[in-house]
């Protein structure tokens, strides 16, 4: 069986930096407060825009709990500007996310079918819920379009989390 690495309830999420739509760069990790990354395969994927599209609608209540939100694809800047252009996203997005940087986030990585597909290795979704102190709170990999937390339930649990000072989970190796 082969193993990869996986990144670590509780770690401190690894600072990565990537250029965002619009111009200046996102970088994930660095929020001083609460910070929600939501890491998508990208344009050829209408699964996540569909899940792009519910994220802009709760974006106003993960702002009233205190938490920024960014959305990042491995997607070349072309592809993901027009993408946020027609669908009028309000999300943060950053795009050209390296291999190496979704290897450093424990992502699955997928060869496109085809060239019509996309022209690169691309991420599988990913969720990462970072703390105030920069640990990982919460961690949601899939290697599937089809398995991604719902993300009114990934709203209400960090509303818990918050208010609670639920402990991080996961930690036992």
């Amino acid at each position: 069986m082969s193993m990869v690495y996986k990144i670590q309830a509780g770690a401190t999420m690894p600072a990565l930096t990537v250029p965002k739509v619009g111009g200046g760069e996102i970088t994930i990790g660095s929020s001083a407060g609460w910070q929600m990354v939501v890491v998508y395969r990208g344009k050829h994927c209408p699964i996540c825009r569909t899940y792009l599209k519910t994220l802009d609608r709760l974006l106003d209540d993960f702002h009233a709990i205190g938490t920024e939100v960014i959305a990042v694809s491995g997607d070349p800047q072309e592809k993901a500007e027009s993408e946020a252009a027609e669908e009028g996203w309000r999300i943060p997005i950053g795009y050209g996310l390296s291999v190496d940087q979704m290897r450093g986030l424990g992502l699955y990585i997928s060869e496109p079918r085809s060239p019509e597909e996309t022209d690169r290795p691309f991420p599988e979704p990913g969720l990462f819920i970072i703390n105030p102190e920069g640990r990982l709170q919460i961690v949601d990999i899939s290697n599937a379009p089809f398995a991604r937390p719902e993300l009114h339930g990934v709203l209400n649990g960090l509303k818990f989390v918050q208010q609670k000072n639920y402990p991080i989970r996961g930690t036992t190796e």
